[in-house]
């Protein structure tokens, strides 16, 4: 399946090196194996990976993978169509952070005492929107939704406070101008309808047509 309508992107400025962060949006069957082959593909070049995450779709049996990378457009749109070789892969897009809203979740353990004790770190949680998941005599479990930096700077604000433990998930993301997938599907379908079905006229004849 051809990715040249998924190749068109907007000018944004990279770094010296010409990479910038690329979210990898794949749609595809949720087969055994494919998340294999897809990360061989990445390995093969020697392109790591940034953040992965995979998820169902809003179309039913179908998954969505989000993969970050930091390259250039050009080894991006290479990988695009190397990935939609796949035969469980039936879309690929990728973007730059500009063109999709993403977010990322944060879990923080903090000691119970130093929040108690200090209100200095009550307002460094309340600044940073986070939110109380458990609460213990010996720790408290704060989560934070936002963007890398955010989360990153609530890690460093957080260490003279007795941060026990931090953790982040992989990024979710949803592209900006994207009328869904499933709309996608819907002009590949009937572009490329599937096999008309060819009814069988003897089919509820039943003994009429098989007794001797």
């Amino acid at each position: 399946m051809s990715t040249e309508n998924t190749l068109e992107h907007k000018t944004t400025k990279a770094d010296f090196d010409g990479k910038q962060e690329y979210t990898i949006t794949v749609y595809a069957e949720n087969r055994i194996g494919l998340l294999n082959r897809i990360a061989i593909i990445f390995s093969k070049r020697k392109i790591n990976i940034e953040s992965l995450n995979t998820s169902p779709s809003e179309i039913d049996g179908i998954h969505r993978f989000n993969i970050v990378i930091q390259e250039g457009y050009e080894v991006v749109r290479k990988l695009a169509r190397q990935i939609e070789k796949q035969i469980e892969v039936l879309k690929v897009y990728f973007n730059t952070n500009d063109e999709i809203i993403w977010q990322e979740l944060a879990l923080y353990k903090v000691s119970t005492d130093e929040i108690a004790e200090k209100v200095t770190v009550e307002r460094l949680l309340r600044q940073y929107g986070a939110s109380a998941v458990v609460i213990r005599k010996d720790y408290t479990v704060f989560a934070v939704t936002g963007h890398r930096e955010e989360t990153d700077a609530l890690v460093k604000a957080l260490e003279p406070y007795e941060l026990i433990e931090f953790v982040r998930s992989a990024r979710v993301a949803i592209i900006k101008d994207s009328a869904g997938f499933h709309e996608k599907l819907k002009e590949f379908e009937a572009f490329e309808p599937g096999e008309e079905l060819v009814e069988n006229e003897f089919l509820e004849k039943g003994e009429k047509i098989f007794t001797m």
